[in-house]
């Protein structure tokens, strides 16, 4: 009997910490359901209206930094960005000069498809990239290859563009990988 009285406690004790096991898991997944996330229809009435066929259409300067998960600025760079458009086809040819001084250069190929909706390909694009405009707001999602160490790693970019005027564009992208933010890239683009 003496047995029994040392066992039921620790069953018993045992099964209140899978009762309280059970209740964090229930509540830690209600808070993260609960986490809404931004979504295009958000900025479905905004202006003035986003067009990145007239934005994007002559030489343009871009302002920038990189900021690592902790928000720490791990880098700052200028842009040059000359685009065009021939019908529904736009090539954007970037140059970046960072502080640094590094340059890198990226040429996007992209395409209108109607309805607000843009498809864009570069050389560090894993894949297509694909998007949508919404009043002021456009967002598009990517896979890019980056340098990292002695080689490069792919991160998926969640990146969003703000027209405020018709010569300025406030760009937020989310960097992140395996489901992890790793990083923010913030800049401003301007028409010259």
């Amino acid at each position: 009997m003496a047995n029994l009285k040392n066992v039921l406690p620790a069953k018993m004790a045992l099964k209140n910490k899978q009762s309280i096991f059970g209740i964090l898991i229930i509540a830690f997944t209600l808070v993260i359901s609960s986490c809404s996330r931004t979504t295009l229809d958000d900025y479905r009435d905004t202006t003035p209206k986003l067009d990145l066929r007239t934005f994007f259409d002559g030489s343009l300067m871009a302002y920038g930094l990189l900021q690592d998960r902790s928000g720490k600025v791990t880098r700052r760079f200028e842009a040059t960005i000359e685009a065009s458009w021939e019908g529904e086809q736009g090539t954007l040819v970037e140059h970046f000069i960072y502080d640094d001084g590094e340059e890198q250069d990226r040429i996007w190929q992209l395409t209108h498809q109607g309805n607000g909706r843009y498809s864009g390909v570069a050389g560090d694009v894993i894949g297509t990239a694909n998007g949508e405009i919404a009043g002021a707001a456009f967002n598009w999602v990517y896979s890019l290859e980056v340098p990292y160490g002695d080689g490069t790693i792919v991160v998926n970019l969640d990146d969003w563009l703000f027209l405020v005027d018709e010569d300025h564009i406030i760009n937020r992208t989310v960097l992140t990988k395996f489901g992890f933010r790793v990083g923010e890239l913030s800049l401003v683009i301007e028409k010259i």
